[in-house]
């Protein structure tokens, strides 16, 4: 007997959800309009960070560029050699965007030039007050439109606290209920049986119940209001319910964290046929990223790309983290060799940098949920940690580069 990933109940909700959010035609259409950089610079410049872009962009002309490091070091690239794609983890909110944005422009010309990550990750409670009072905008502004980064990855943690209108109205909407808490001024936050606390979803581990509907609500007003089209932390409910949700929603999409890795290729088929039960007309999925788990080893990576390839789905890009900061997993971590063995096996992956391999009393877990005020105050020893990343992974990918591996950073460090 076969059994249906979602019921009949399940997905009349979702289809709620998303009419109530416009239908999918409206938010594929939003989302494109939101990511308009003149649009953007519009609604920034109306919510006090015209003079934050203003500088971001003159810094950005500053950028080093890969092809100059190409052709003063006779760069050959073997095309039996898989492609690299940079990332970097910790983008956290405007000031601390800046600050990196500063901080890479100043390396032109030096003997360590950085080069802006072609794929960036944030890990920031999408609360009212960041999706809404312009930061995130500003910061998805800085990433995509100015250093021209590829993809914005944000987090949905859906212990953040709501309105508690918001609560019940979609319930209303869907005929679910949703176990809470009171917070604070009007606010509620989904009680997390297992975790305990406002934030305990981060590794995807309680989506308990009908949880999975609030994620899909907390990422679809997110890319209504910004355009950001690129989300991280589902759990396995998520998983499905976004496969079913975007299928005719080609501009949201989402990233399979490390946290919810799949460490083998088991794990990886599993995820493979909940992707293929809810496979867009056009053959890719609402799955654009997998994190490769960080218990797994070249040969397994290569492996699953095998697999992934089989598979026919277009479109998805697997990852794995080369670094890790100390308190996100073991001590010492390096997965470096890893690296180069699966990129000389000709597969592509992207190479991820969660820590830059050295210890910085701010490249930690704890750093992703410092409060906002306290954040801005630290922002330019954020944006240091941060850039620290960003060298490693440009010193890697100059490695690779001199191998022969096409290494892959942001546009605006690869073209004037």
């Amino acid at each position: 007997m076969r059994y249906p990933l979602l019921s009949d109940a399940d997905m009349k909700a979702i289809d709620a959800l998303k009419e109530h959010h416009g239908g999918a035609e409206k938010i594929v259409s939003t989302i494109r309009k939101m990511r308009d950089f003149e649009t953007r610079k519009r609604i920034l410049a109306e919510k006090g960070f015209g003079k934050m872009i203003e500088e971001a962009e003159a810094y950005a002309k500053e950028f080093p560029q890969v092809e100059d490091f190409e052709k003063e070091n006779g760069i050959i690239y073997n095309d039996a050699f898989g492609t690299g794609t940079s990332q970097v983890s910790g983008f956290q909110g405007a000031k601390v965007t800046h600050e990196c944005i500063r901080r890479i422009a100043e390396s032109a010309g030096t003997d360590e030039p950085c080069f802006a990550p072609q794929e960036m990750i944030s890990v920031v409670a999408l609360t009212d007050n960041y999706i809404y009072n312009g930061d995130l905008l500003a910061t998805l502004t800085m990433a995509e439109n100015i250093m021209k980064a590829s993809k914005f990855c944000s987090t949905n943690l859906i212990g953040i606290p709501q309105p508690e209108s918001r609560f019940r109205e979609l319930e209303a909407l869907t005929g679910e209920k949703f176990e809470r808490y009171e917070c604070e001024c009007g606010t509620c936050a989904l009680t997390l049986k297992n975790q305990g606390t406002p934030f305990g979803n981060f590794g995807g581990i309680e989506v308990a119940n009908n949880n999975h509907l609030i994620y899909l609500d907390g990422i679809t007003r997110t890319a209504l209001a910004t355009g950001g089209d690129f989300f991280l932390n589902p759990s396995w409910s998520t998983i499905i319910a976004i496969c079913y949700y975007g299928r005719d929603i080609p501009n949201l999409n989402i990233k399979i964290s490390m946290l919810l890795a799949t460490q083998n290729p088991m794990q990886f088929r599993m995820l493979l046929n909940i992707m293929n039960e809810y496979i867009r007309d056009d053959g890719t999925s609402p799955i654009y990223e997998i994190n490769i788990g960080n218990g797994s080893t070249a040969a397994n990576f290569i492996q699953c790309a095998k697999e992934l390839d089989a598979s026919e789905i277009k479109g998805v890009s697997l990852a794995a983290h080369i670094y890790i900061n100390p308190d996100l997993g073991m001590p010492n971590f390096n997965w470096t060799d890893h690296m180069f063995r699966v990129l000389e096996s000709g597969t592509d992956m992207t190479f991820k940098y969660e820590s830059d391999g050295t210890s910085h009393e701010l490249d930690t877990m704890a750093t992703y949920f410092i409060p906002e005020d306290e954040r801005d105050t630290i922002a330019k020893d954020i944006g240091e940690v941060i850039y620290n990343k960003a060298i490693r992974a440009s010193k890697d990918g100059r490695t690779m580069m001199k191998r022969g591996i096409r290494a892959i950073f942001a546009r605006s460090c690869q073209q004037r």
